[in-house]
């Protein structure tokens, strides 16, 4: 990976998010041996604290590996890496990943549900009440981006319900990476986060401390989303495939 100078001397933000960027690309493979803090802050054109503080967050991400005296070493991001990539990982470059974005997709399917059960198994009523709100806001929207801005509304009161460090964990991370992609994903969600009646109805098994009634309402409400989504990214995956294949090159000759 050639090393660009950074602008703003003496930011370790900027340092990490170069070496991050490097990883994630795959222009950092994981076992490389990256160069010394001294050749760094040359290199980058940084005080050599600056590119130990950015070491420091890039380790702490799980990154790298630092051993004293012995240089640092880029780590396998799959098998390393935590929930707080997963927004570098799904926008690369400025595009959509592809495989990433349809497997938040999958997670989605899978968490909703549980999610939904377990808050109908632990839920207070202030918690109730707040998603209750949301449910009755989705009734009067209708503007899909605003629509899907009321739904995460929803799922961060289930989830909170939930009481789940763990899933709230995934969910703040599932969040983020999905909230820049609103107007993009208008379309796609617009059955879903129409279905006001989705909603009440997965508030209404959880105020009657139903579980499985609530798993199953918030599967039949995420259904209609996740297959038109992952509809959507099987055809861009396919598009993908063709125009990297010899043959797609052939035909642009």
């Amino acid at each position: 990976m050639a090393f660009q100078p950074i602008e703003h001397r003496s930011v370790p933000g900027d340092v990490f998010e170069q070496i991050v960027e490097g990883v994630l690309s795959g222009e950092l493979p994981a076992g490389q041996n990256l160069p010394s803090e001294r050749e760094l802050a040359k290199v980058l054109g940084v005080s050599r604290p600056a590119v130990r503080e950015a070491m420091k967050r890039v380790a702490a991400a799980g990154l790298v590996t630092i051993r004293q005296g012995g240089g640092t070493t880029v780590r396998d991001v799959r098998r390393f890496g935590g929930l707080d990539l997963l927004p570098k990982l799904l926008i690369r470059g400025g595009e959509l990943d592809v495989a990433v974005a349809r497997s938040v997709v999958e997670a989605r399917a899978h968490i909703g549900p549980k999610v939904a059960e377990l808050a109908a198994l632990r839920a207070d009523e202030d918690q109730i009440a707040v998603a209750r709100a949301a449910a009755a806001q989705l009734v009067e929207l209708s503007d899909p981006v605003a629509q899907q801005l009321a739904a995460l509304d929803f799922w961060d009161a289930i989830v909170d319900g939930a009481d789940s460090i763990a899933f709230r964990l995934m969910y703040n991370t599932m969040r983020s990476a999905y909230e820049p992609a609103l107007p993009a994903l208008a379309s796609a969600l617009s059955g879903e986060v129409g279905n006001a009646g989705g909603y009440c109805r997965i508030v209404d098994a959880i105020a009657d401390r139903n579980a499985g009634a609530a798993a199953r309402a918030a599967a039949v409400l995420l259904e209609p989303g996740t297959t038109a989504l992952l509809s959507a990214f099987g055809e861009m995956e396919k598009l993908l495939q063709e125009a990297l294949s010899p043959e797609g090159e052939d035909g642009d000759h």
